[in-house]
């Protein structure tokens, strides 16, 4: 199973009038990050950014110059995305950035049917809150130091973190094939389907040579009773 878990940078917080400035997202197949991601800076046109947003995401006029118009990166977004759920947190917000830029192009808007709210799904596990991505950073012992200002792909990649222990945690993605989370008409989590499969894709291995050949140099200091020697014989 492919999910994308994704955000998005705006000008300001109005649909009506707000375009979407950054967009990143990152891959999951089957719960585990494959390396891909999608990450672009996006020219909105001509639209003023507020003083507010930009002292949330930091992102100024002078950033965008030159940077493509949503125009131009649209096809590259639907490429990455094709075929997956996609999980954003408040993802009622992103998904109507995105849904506005589809019309003004003529793309079909987003079926909710493939989105996972994040959002929800925290606030159904931990009701009392809070339920920020960074109390959820906090909560679970995810790493955060390096956010002191929010952007779409580092968000991403935090989210992605997140999800996983929302939905069970490290152990229990080792064993997800599937989890569909179905969503009402209100942004709320209707119910969750969990079933259980192999995984389709062997993961690479992480070990390096340099890491194989410095671990056996230990080894060989250890003496002639050391229980890596027994293992390394049985392997």
């Amino acid at each position: 199973m492919r999910e994308i878990i994704f955000d998005t940078e705006t000008t300001g917080l109005d649909l009506r009038d707000d375009r979407i400035i950054e967009l990143g997202g990152v891959e999951l197949v089957n719960r585990f990050p494959t390396g891909r991601t999608f990450h672009k800076f996006i020219n909105p046109q001509g639209r003023a950014i507020h003083a507010e947003a930009q002292a949330v995401h930091g992102i100024s006029a002078a950033d965008l110059v030159g940077k493509p118009t949503f125009t131009e990166v649209v096809e590259e977004w639907l490429a990455f995305t094709d075929g997956a759920k996609l999980i954003a947190h408040n993802a009622t917000f992103d998904i109507g950035f995105l849904n506005l830029e589809f019309s003004r192009l003529g793309h079909p808007a987003i079926d909710i049917g493939r989105v996972v709210d994040t959002l929800a799904l925290a606030r159904r596990k931990h009701p009392m809150g809070p339920n920020s991505l960074d109390a959820l950073c906090r909560r679970y012992g995810i790493d955060n130091t390096r956010r002191t200002k929010h952007g779409a792909l580092l968000d991403s990649e935090l989210l992605a973190e997140v999800y996983i222990e929302l939905i069970g945690g490290k152990q229990a993605a080792l064993v997800l094939d599937a989890v569909a989370v179905r969503m009402n008409g209100v942004g709320e989590v209707a119910d969750i389907d969990i079933s259980i499969g192999a995984r389709p894709i062997a993961l690479p291995p992480r070990l390096t040579e340099a890491d194989r050949s410095a671990h056996a140099g230990l080894v060989g200091t250890l003496g002639e009773k050391a229980l890596w020697l027994k293992v390394a014989a049985a392997g």
